[in-house]
C-alpha cells in the first residue's frame, strides 16, 4: 500500500509549502492597497479617502467571491483527496455560475448608479464625486474578478498554489506600474488621480483574465472554459447550496459589517479619521497577510486529509495549524509596531489625523491576534471538515448583533471620541473567542463531506 506524502512531510511542511505562495499572493495584493494610498497620498487626502469608502464595494463583492471559493475548497478538497477530478471541475462550474451573477450585478450597480453608492458612505460631495467616477471604471475588474476567483480557488484546492501565486503576481506587478502611470499621468498619459486607480485595476484584471484562459487552455485537470457554467450533478449542487451558501453569507456579512464600521466612521467622525482609518486598514492588511496564509493553507491541508478519511491525522494535523496561528499572529502585531513610526512620518495626513492614526495602529497591533485565531477556526480548521453553519451564526451575532450597534451608539448616540469608537469596534473578534475555541474542542467540525456514486446511472 503507497503511503501518502503528506504522511511523510508532516502538517508543518506541508502547511509551508502551500502557504508560502498563499502568503506571497496576500503580499502582492497588500502592496498593490499600499501602492493606492502611497500614490494617491501625493495626490490629496479627498482621493485617498474616496477611494477608501468606495472600495468597500470590492470588499464586499470580495466576500462573496471569497464565500464561494470557500465552498470551493471544502468539496474540490475533499473530493482530490479521493482523487475525483470530476466532481471537482462540477463544483468548479456551479461556483462560476454564482460568482459571475454576483459580479455582473455589482457591475451593473457601478456602471449606473454610482452617486448613491458613494452616499451610502459619505455626505461629502467632493468624496461622492471622486469615488462615482472611480466605481465606473473599476466595473470591468468586477465582471474578470468573478471568473478569475473560482479558477484559482479550484487550483489552490488541489495543491496548485503556486500557478495561482502566478497569474496573480503578474497582476498585481502590471497593477503598481499602471497606477504609477495613471495616478502621475507619466509616459504621455492624462493624470487621473483616484480614477487612475480604477483604471489600472480594470486593465491588470482583464490580463490576468487572459493569462487564467492560457494557463487553462495548457491544464490537464482544471480548465476554466464556458462549457463549465452548464455542469450538472443534483447531489453536488445541493452539497454546495449546504456547506457554500452558508460560508459565502457569512463572508458576505462580515464584509457588510466592515463596510458598515466605515459608514459609521465616514458619517459621523469626519474627514480626517476616515484617512487615517485609510492608513490603519492598510497596517492591518500587513499584520494579518501570515495569518490569512497559515489559514488558507491548513483549511487545503486539513481538506485533503479528510477526504482521504484520515480523521485522526486532521485533528493532530489541526493542533499543529493552531499553533502556527499565534505564532503568525505574534509575528503580524510586531510587524505592524515596527513600521508604525514610518506610517506616521509618512502619512499625509493633518496633526489630528496623524493623532488618530498612532493609537489606531497601537489597537491593530494586537487585534490581528483576534482576527488570527477567529479566521483560521472559522474560515480555515471548520470549513475544511463541511462546517461552514457554525461560523456564519457566530459572526451574524456578534457582527450584526454586537458589533455594528454598538460602533453607531457610540459614535451617533453617546458621540464618544473617534478614538473611543474605533476601540470598541476593535473588540468584535475578541467577543467570540469563547464560542470558536469551545466549538473547535468539541470537534463537531470534523466530517467527511464526499460522496460515493455521484455519477453512477
Amino acid at each position: 500500500m503507497s503511503v501518502n506524502r503528506a504522511q511523510v512531510a508532516g502538517p508543518y511542511r506541508q502547511i509551508a509549502k502551500l502557504a508560502v505562495p498563499i502568503v506571497l499572493q496576500n503580499l502582492l495584493s497588500a502592496a498593490v492597497n499600499s501602492a493606492d494610498v502611497v500614490m494617491l497620498n501625493f495626490v490629496g487626502p479627498a482621493h485617498i479617502s474616496a477611494v477608501s469608502l468606495a472600495a468597500q464595494y470590492a470588499n464586499v463583492l470580495f466576500s462573496i467571491l471569497y464565500g464561494l471559493g470557500t465552498g470551493v475548497t471544502m468539496l474540490c478538497a475533499q473530493y482530490y483527496g479521493r482523487r475525483e477530478m470530476r466532481a471537482i471541475e462540477v463544483v468548479e462550474g456551479i461556483a462560476l455560475r454564482f460568482s459571475m451573477t454576483a459580479s455582473a450585478l455589482f457591475a451593473v450597480a457601478a456602471l449606473t448608479v454610482p452617486q448613491l453608492m458613494m452616499r451610502a458612505f459619505t455626505p461629502d460631495p467632493e468624496l461622492i464625486e471622486i469615488g462615482a467616477k472611480y466605481l465606473r471604471c473599476i466595473s470591468v475588474a468586477y465582471l474578470c474578478w468573478g471568473a478569475v476567483e473560482v479558477y484559482l480557488s479550484t487550483l489552490r484546492s488541489i495543491g496548485r498554489v503556486a500557478v495561482s501565486t502566478a497569474l496573480s503576481t503578474v497582476a498585481f506587478t502590471l497593477n503598481i506600474l499602471l497606477n504609477a502611470v495613471f495616478i502621475f499621468g507619466l509616459f504621455g498619459a492624462p493624470k487621473l488621480g483616484a480614477m487612475g486607480v480604477a483604471l489600472a485595476t480594470s486593465i491588470s484584471r482583464v490580463v490576468e483574465l487572459m493569462l487564467a484562459l492560457v494557463v487553462s487552455a495548457r491544464s490537464k485537470d482544471v480548465k476554466l472554459k464556458p462549457s463549465l457554467l452548464l455542469a450538472r450533478n443534483k447531489l453536488l449542487f445541493k452539497d454546495f447550496l449546504r456547506m457554500a451558501m452558508p460560508a459565502t453569507a457569512n463572508d458576505v456579512i462580515w464584509g457588510l459589517a466592515f463596510s458598515m464600521y466605515s459608514a459609521i466612521i465616514g458619517q459621523f467622525l469626519g474627514r480626517d479619521m476616515v484617512a487615517a482609518y485609510s492608513f490603519a486598514g492598510l497596517a492591518r492588511n500587513l499584520g494579518t497577510i501570515l495569518c490569512f496564509g497559515v489559514a488558507s493553507a491548513g483549511g487545503i491541508l486539513l481538506g485533503q486529509i479528510i477526504g482521504e478519511n484520515r480523521l485522526d491525522d486532521a485533528v493532530d494535523a489541526a493542533k499543529k495549524l493552531m499553533r502556527l496561528t499565534v505564532l503568525s499572529g505574534a509575528i503580524g502585531g510586531g510587524i505592524i509596531l515596527a513600521g508604525m513610526p514610518l506610517m506616521l512620518r509618512f502619512a499625509n495626513l493633518t496633526d489630528l489625523g496623524r493623532h488618530y492614526l498612532k493609537y489606531m495602529l497601537l489597537i491593530n497591533s494586537y487585534y490581528v491576534m483576534g482576527a488570527a485565531v477567529n479566521t483560521t477556526l472559522i474560515a480555515g480548521v471548520f470549513r475544511a471538515g463541511g462546517d461552514s453553519r457554525f461560523g456564519f451564526i457566530c459572526d451574524t451575532i456578534d457582527m450584526w448583533g454586537y458589533g455594528v450597534p454598538l460602533g453607531f451608539l457610540a459614535a451617533a448616540v453617546l458621540k464618544l471620541p473617534p478614538l473611543w469608537v474605533y476601540f470598541l469596534l476593535c473588540t468584535d473578534e475578541f467577543v467570540k473567542w469563547p464560542w470558536v475555541i469551545r466549538h473547535y474542542k468539541s470537534k463537531k467540525w470534523l466530517k467527511n463531506i464526499t460522496r460515493d456514486g455521484l455519477f453512477e446511472g
